[in-house]
């Protein structure tokens, strides 16, 4: 019991003396010129949000496609006479997957290039 209110004690302390020495960064904020500042962040979180836009989306297309052709090479070896059907209709799955891919690669690009959000922040 007593190793828990310790812990407590310890943590309500480090915080106390985080914000102690944190503050006055904050209020020396004022000096560093607001519009530079947001102008930065906005460059930086529109390019993590477009990498991980790009990443994701070609993740999620890889595991479709993969899932599409371990289906059909597992159909086709079961039933080899239907093989035409079957690579047809794999490869519209796999069309359908790669879009995704394609899509998030247009809002990459859009986040990098053509932000409608652009006007607000940098003005």
């Amino acid at each position: 019991m007593s190793h828990k209110l310790g812990k407590t004690i310890l943590t309500a302390f480090t915080c106390m003396v985080v914000l102690l020495v944190a503050s006055p960064f904050v209020f020396a904020a004022e000096a560093i010129p607001g519009d530079l500042h947001s102008k930065a962040i906005f460059a930086v979180g529109a390019m993590i949000a477009a990498g991980l836009a790009i990443g994701i989306g070609a993740v999620g297309a890889g595991l479709g496609i993969g899932t599409a052709a371990s289906g059909a090479c597992g159909a086709v070896g079961r039933n080899p006479g239907v093989q035409g059907k079957i690579m047809m209709t794999m490869l519209v799955g796999m069309a359908m997957a790669e879009s995704i891919a394609i899509y998030a690669l247009v809002v990459s690009l859009v986040l990098l290039y053509a932000n409608p959000y652009m006007r607000y922040f940098l003005g």
